[in-house]
């Protein structure tokens, strides 16, 4: 469990006394990552702390989920864990189609034009609405803001740390 884990939901609250938290998740699986048997690491940045879990049981309600997870069956034993981040080892990530990336595989990739200059590193990834946003950390000036369409994104290489793209007018000012 020293390798590297993934964000997959948040602690908000405990729900009755039989040992139900309230999860706001962070995932796009969250009916794989909080159904019966998912394994899951219960994580307190502050202090450090992994904690090994598997879902008992889960359900969503309203805009969050209600999980149980074995061995924990009253509130006192949950309480403590408010606040705490539910996530997920890189050996348990879901596979994704062709054409779709976590977003730990694009920060950090190198951005270039489709003529090949280097524009600079993806630093961040926004999601305001229909598409996401990758915010390029260029050596001297603003960020620049690449909205993922097919019309800017031309190739992405995940295995080798790249990513190619379309400028189009009013892109760079």
């Amino acid at each position: 469990m020293d390798g590297k884990l993934f964000n997959v939901g948040k602690i908000v609250n405990t729900h009755g006394i039989r040992g139900e938290v309230k999860v706001v998740s962070q995932t796009d699986f969250p009916e794989t990552r909080f159904s019966r048997g998912s394994q899951l690491v219960l994580t307190d940045e502050a202090m450090q702390t992994r904690i090994p879990v598997t879902v008992e049981s889960g359900r969503p309600q309203k805009n969050v989920y209600l999980l149980k997870f074995s061995g924990l069956d009253d509130i006192n034993q949950v309480e403590k864990y408010k606040g705490w981040l539910l996530k997920v080892t890189e050996e348990d990530l879901v596979d994704l189609e062709e054409g779709e990336y976590y977003h730990h595989q694009i920060v950090g990739c190198s951005v270039l034009t489709e003529e090949g200059e280097g524009l600079g590193t993806v630093s961040e990834i926004l999601s305001p609405g229909a598409n996401d946003v990758w915010v390029v950390a260029r050596p001297k000036g603003k960020p620049l803001l690449v909205p993922v369409i097919d019309d800017v994104l031309i190739k992405v290489d995940v295995a080798e740390r790249q990513v190619t793209i379309r400028l189009m007018e009013g892109m760079m000012d």
